[in-house]
């Protein structure tokens, strides 16, 4: 049985993924040292790893599902909003049936967070 996909990360600099993460969506370093972190908040789970050479190549766009995406916009949007995405900034519908709404860092990460209907 497959349990969990656990993104890694890259990023010039550590510090800039911790701020987004740990900092901005709330997450907690499970494990850090000089040039990588695990991270956590709830079941989602990723590797931040600091590698100007990876990061220069890769800027992710990930999707974390939830079961409260209005709580969860609520909370960011209360907290960061200076992280919101511009082109997503509040909660709406998608064609595909999702409702959903997303947060970007400075280095262009964008991380999705989306609702499925019952």
């Amino acid at each position: 049985m497959l349990k969990n996909l656990i993104p890694k990360i890259f990023y010039d600099r550590l510090q800039d993924g911790l701020e987004f993460f740990v900092d901005g969506l709330g997450f907690e370093v499970l494990y850090q040292d000089g040039t990588m972190a695990v991270i956590a908040r709830d079941g989602a789970k990723a590797y931040l790893v600091e590698s100007p050479e990876y990061a220069a190549k890769d800027r992710p766009e990930l999707s974390i599902d939830t079961d409260d995406v209005d709580g969860l916009y609520r909370e960011m949007s209360a907290r960061v909003p200076h992280l919101l995405h511009p082109n997503a900034r509040s909660v709406s519908l998608k064609p595909w049936g999702s409702r959903e709404f997303a947060m970007l860092d400075k280095t262009t990460v964008c991380v999705n967070f989306r609702e499925w209907p019952p």
